[in-house]
């Protein structure tokens, strides 16, 4: 790797100082917006949609410092990086907060969370989903193939997916599905990305179990994304689909059980 010269550094410097000073400015609004919660909690829940933007927006920020960084010291900044990641988690924990976790749930056990953000419609629902995705896939590629953090992305991803299903009102989604519904673009792509996350975090935890941690929790996790995924299918008529997601999961359970016996053996054999 090339010295970087006094010359190049002050550039730097001189460079990101912009961003540092929006950095400072979506920082201070997060407290702004949290002590004015704290004081009033009546419309916690859509004041926090706010934050969730705000730590959106943050993060594309880390992510231009560490772009800036590559472009003109050519290395990455991984304090930035670093600190996007801890903003972009910052937005899925306060997303969680207002639509749950509940990976394979009912849609009746959190439906009364949506109710506080009726007035958040299924356009902007699902553009800030799309934000988010976008948010997160850019500050992965800057990590890149090799990191560290690689698997702790499938947490941060398997969260994601989560709330990209659990922000969405499912009891209208299929009159929203009609052509006729205002909601009709926003509905159709929204449920094709949440078919895909779900999909996705299943694929990667199983990854995790197989490739890293052998953890049975992670092939377990794996399960549940596909079971919220042959839920969404039964909602929405896709029996078809539905079927071929319970094959998949009966496979999975078979090969977690048969994994878990030899575990067992193992352990009694030593």
């Amino acid at each position: 790797m090339a010295k970087i010269t006094d010359q190049n550094r002050s550039l730097y410097y001189e460079k990101v100082k912009a961003y540092s000073s929006i950095v400072k400015a979506y920082l201070q609004t997060e407290k702004d917006i949290l002590a004015e919660i704290k004081k009033n909690s009546a419309d916690a829940p859509l004041r926090k949609l706010t934050l969730v933007d705000e730590m959106l927006n943050l993060t594309s920020n880390y992510i231009a410092i560490n772009g800036v960084s590559q472009a003109m010291l050519k290395t990455k900044n991984e304090e930035a990086l670093n600190d996007g990641r801890k903003s972009i988690y910052k937005a899925v924990i306060y997303l969680e907060e207002i639509v749950s976790n509940f990976i394979d749930a009912p849609f009746s056990d959190y439906e009364g969370k949506l109710a506080e953000i009726e007035s958040f419609d299924p356009n902007q629902r699902y553009q800030l989903i799309r934000k988010m995705g976008l948010a997160i896939d850019f500050l992965e590629n800057s990590y890149g193939d090799n990191s560290k953090w690689r698997w702790t992305f499938v947490e941060l991803e398997g969260r994601f997916a989560t709330a990209a299903k659990n922000i969405m009102d499912l009891r209208n989604a299929v009159a929203n599905k009609s052509p006729e519904s205002p909601f009709y673009d926003s509905t159709v792509y929204h449920l094709r990305l949440i078919k895909t996350l779900l999909t996705q975090a299943a694929n990667r935890y199983r990854d995790k179990y197989e490739l890293s941690t052998q953890q049975v929790l992670d092939f377990k996790t794996g399960i549940q994304f596909l079971g919220a995924l042959k839920r969404i299918h039964t909602l929405l008529g896709e029996s078809e689909d539905a079927e071929t997601i319970k094959k998949k999961l009966n496979i999975w359970t078979t090969k977690l059980d048969t994994d878990i016996k030899k575990s067992e053996e193992a352990k009694k054999r030593a």
